[in-house]
């Protein structure tokens, strides 16, 4: 154990032999001098308490109010005692009165600032008569108050660094948890937008085996880079997990500049798509040009798993203030999408940018999703 740690485990310890022994070694001294036929009983009795209360600094940290308890009772018994207080009384005074105002907590607290000022009062008292001047009330006040003002200080601080590092943790953990639901909607879209074209194709493939080889080997091929894709990105996910430091595999960030790639897989798994991009294409921050590119191909996914033989379009549509994306299709019959985590993780991402998304049937049939992402944070 290094001299501090030693200190920190021990030092209430040291502190409370050094003022018994100085209390012990100035009453012996005042003792020598006066001699022992002029003891007087309160000076014994004041000797007694003073002993108390330095052994009772050893807790001033666990039990701060009794310390200054006992400092009470040590200024009250020296009243009127012929001896004068030795040095050491009036450290251990200080204290008490430093340990009050830096670990007295709440009751506790407000507590001992009451005792302060009555153990102020007595130290008052004691030296106070018909010649007192003010300087016999300033000097107990700044010798007992500003050791309790200053841990006042210290517990304020203290307690503001603790509130500030509990801040930072809870925000650590909300990125945290953030972080996760962003990884596992990525995982789900990319994944399930995968998985449903690698299906496809290989129905596909089944049906056209014996009729048509090379379309059936054209399939397979669709099935290999839709796989091999597919790996890549969750690899790339999956590895921001990790906690070591080597390299991570990482497939390309998901962004609208890749849609056109998008919607030919699209096609390729059987579902004809229209793409049309309106206005002029803009820089967009990084996050939400993922999130705009993950809503198509979640849509898209959609599209694939519930519209049977349809048709789909995709609309991108940059205006002054919005993105607009519009992804519908004329599939038929029932549809009960939000039973999967597909829509919940479009509601977050819009969410997140403070847009808006609406999904639903569409009067000339099919289904229609809408979203408008905000170009602009508020008030710009």
């Amino acid at each position: 154990m290094d001299a501090r740690g030693f200190l920190q485990r021990h030092g209430d310890r040291l502190l409370a032999v050094a003022v018994a022994a100085g209390i012990l070694v100035q009453a012996w001294l005042a003792f020598e001098t006066r001699g022992a036929e002029a003891i007087h009983r309160r000076d014994a009795l004041a000797l007694g308490v003073a002993m108390l209360l330095a052994v009772s600094l050893a807790w001033r940290h666990r039990a701060p109010l009794a310390v200054l308890t006992l400092a009470i009772a040590a200024a009250l018994a020296s009243v009127g005692a012929p001896m004068d207080a030795p040095l050491a009384v009036v450290v251990a005074l200080t204290v008490a009165t430093y340990s009050v105002g830096a670990y007295a907590i709440g009751r506790d607290a407000v507590v001992g600032g009451i005792g302060v000022v009555v153990l102020i009062a007595v130290a008052v008292a004691k030296d106070l008569g018909a010649d007192s001047e003010v300087n016999d009330v300033a000097v107990p006040a700044l010798i007992l108050g500003t050791p309790w003002l200053a841990g006042l200080s210290l517990r304020s601080r203290h307690e503001r660094e603790a509130a500030f590092d509990r801040l930072r943790l809870e925000q650590a953990n909300a990125a945290v948890v953030d972080e996760r639901a962003r990884i596992a909607r990525d995982l789900h879209d990319a994944v399930a937008h995968s998985i449903g074209v690698i299906i496809l194709q290989a129905r596909g493939a089944r049906r056209m085996f014996q009729t048509d080889p090379d379309a059936t080997l054209g399939a397979l091929d669709a099935i290999e880079t839709t796989g091999t894709a597919a790996l890549a990105e969750m690899r790339g996910l999956v590895g921001v997990l990790r906690d070591d430091e080597q390299p991570k595999p990482l497939a390309p960030p998901p962004s609208l500049r890749h849609v056109e790639s998008l919607v030919a897989t699209v096609r390729e798994a059987g579902l004809p798509v229209e793409l049309s991009i309106e206005g002029t294409p803009v820089g967009l921050p990084a996050g939400m040009d993922a999130s705009a590119y993950r809503i198509v191909q979640e849509a898209l996914t959609n599209a694939l798993a519930h519209a049977g033989s349809a048709t789909a379009n995709v609309v991108i549509r940059y205006g002054a203030d919005d993105l607009d994306l519009e992804i519908g299709d004329t599939g038929v019959g029932p549809r009960d999408v939000e039973a999967g985590h597909g829509l919940t993780g479009m509601r977050q991402r819009v969410s997140f940018f403070d847009g808006r998304l609406d999904v639903g049937p569409r009067p000339g049939g099919g289904y229609m999703v809408r979203a408008s992402l905000p170009l602009r944070t508020p008030g710009a």
